[in-house]
């Protein structure tokens, strides 16, 4: 992990989660996090349990619905931490209904959170992570960025706008040697999941940290053999979705 060492990492959804997992991991490996969600409480709470695995934690507060607290969240983290190296979109709001039900201002805050926002955000960050040595973009798609589920509409079409951005982006940056990679997890045990998917045990729930260490494998092979999306299931799913 020594190639982690004193880089900067903006990690969005990182008071719980996923996202704090990550947030912990690259702490664990020395790095210099950068720390959004709405909630300040818990993530001052990641701020601590980053710092104490070694790392340095930079809360943020950030409505991601709001492009000027996107904004504000690039501009902190390069007056904080003087650049960036790795930008990880994690964070998303689901609704679960069918689409006959499904008000349009749902869909916008939906649409705005799981893809808009990392849009803006890749957008912003891209003069930051063109001055770096080891630029990457992360994006945390979802099994629904594949395929899809009944009443989950809305929440499919936001994750498969996010992997369809990931996919030109990653061709588009190839010159400026960017890699941009997309990570797409079945069930893990996040509030999230256990709101739309309440008929899933949780023992046979992924872990977050299982998706954490990924991440961190990512960001530490940067050989010729180059990874652009990793799906990842439940044990008990059925294979190659």
């Amino acid at each position: 992990m020594a190639q982690l060492a004193d880089k900067v990492a903006l990690v969005t959804g990182a008071s719980r989660g996923i996202g704090r997992a990550i947030a912990v991991e690259l702490g664990r490996a020395g790095a210099k996090v950068a720390l959004a969600a709405r909630n300040q409480q818990h993530l001052e709470e990641t701020v601590q349990l980053v710092n104490q695995a070694g790392g340095q934690g930079l809360a943020v507060q950030t409505n991601l619905a709001e492009e000027d607290s996107i904004k504000n969240l690039v501009r902190t983290t390069q007056k904080e931490f003087a650049g960036l190296d790795i930008l990880i979109n994690n964070a998303g709001i689901v609704y679960a209904g069918p689409l006959e039900n499904t008000p349009t201002d749902q869909y916008d805050q939906v649409m705005a959170v799981n893809a808009r926002a990392p849009f803006i955000l890749c957008r912003e960050a891209l003069p930051l992570l063109k001055q770096s040595t080891q630029p990457t973009i992360i994006n945390i798609s979802s099994v629904v960025g594949i395929k899809g589920y009944p009443n989950q509409t809305l929440y499919t079409a936001s994750k498969h706008a996010l992997r369809g951005m990931s996919i030109a982006l990653a061709e588009e940056l190839r010159k400026d040697n960017i890699r941009v990679h997309v990570i797409c997890p079945g069930g893990v045990a996040t509030d999230m999941v256990s709101q739309v998917r309440p008929d899933i045990a949780q023992q046979d729930l992924m872990a977050p940290e299982e998706i954490a260490d990924l991440v961190l494998y990512l960001l530490t092979h940067k050989g010729n053999a180059v990874i652009d999306e990793l799906r990842i299931r439940r044990a008990t799913s059925s294979p190659w979705f």
